[in-house]
């Protein structure tokens, strides 16, 4: 299997971040870590090889990259609005010099999808809504996605509101609705197991972020896998296996 690591600048945060490459030929698919994750954390959970057929066989390029977590989302010494700032540069820095390596890498690829497990699942999630022109597909997997309630604290302004899909997504109206409507799709994975309620809380959010999209006509499905279904890399690996292929 071919595999590439590369270092991309990402200005404002404390260090380069790390792109790896997987693959040689197929749909670019970019991967988000877990909670504080690094770009290798994917292969290092088996996750690489549980879709390594689609990439040997050149339906999928993986591209794993770095989270900055423990500057955003998780850094609890800062106000919540301040959290969501500072994930703002992670985006720019996803959309602004990931995307443009992974297009110069993958010419005439079409459209990426993203994908995530936990707190990944919510970065694929909020940047298939925002920026679905780039990712129109999103794969989320045991996720939580309301910010907020990741010890926040502090007044909430724009940014917080921007990027808490509990938030904006049920305001959605109009022309970017329509455009979403007809353009997106998105699939949310949960188990019902241990720590799927608590303490992560992914099993209630994600029917909650379920039922929101169902509300405003957003293309998705809900994928509630059994009681014996844990927040745990065994699970994420046989889950990933069975929907990637239905997209690449």
């Amino acid at each position: 299997m071919q595999r590439e690591q590369v270092e991309l600048g990402a200005s404002g945060f404390d260090r380069s971040g790390t792109l790896i490459r997987y693959g040689h030929y197929g749909r670019p698919v970019i991967v988000f870590p877990s909670e504080q994750g690094r770009a290798w954390d994917y292969e290092n959970n088996g996750m690489v090889g549980a879709v390594a057929d689609l990439i040997e066989a050149g339906r999928v390029k993986l591209y794993c990259v770095d989270s900055f977590d423990h500057l955003t989302w998780s850094d609890r010494s800062v106000p919540v609005e301040e959290r969501a700032r500072r994930h703002e540069a992670y985006e720019s820095w996803i959309c602004d010099t990931v995307v443009p390596a992974i297009g110069a890498d993958s010419p005439g690829a079409g459209d990426a999808v993203v994908t995530g497990c936990s707190l990944g699942a919510y970065h694929a999630l909020n940047l298939a809504l925002k920026r679905a022109d780039l990712f129109p597909v999103a794969i989320c997997q045991s996720g939580t996605y309301d910010p907020t309630a990741w010890y926040g604290w502090g007044e909430r302004g724009d940014a917080a509101y921007f990027n808490n899909p509990t938030d904006y997504v049920q305001h959605l109206h109009g022309d970017h609705l329509a455009w979403l409507q007809s353009r997106v799709y998105v699939v949310l994975v949960v188990g019902q197991g241990a720590w799927e309620t608590d303490p992560t809380g992914a099993l209630p959010s994600t029917h909650r972020t379920a039922a929101l999209l169902r509300d405003k006509g957003i293309p998705h499905e809900l994928d509630l896998w059994g009681t014996d279904v844990a927040h745990d890399w065994p699970w994420w690996r046989r889950q990933i296996a069975h929907h990637l292929a239905r997209f690449c």
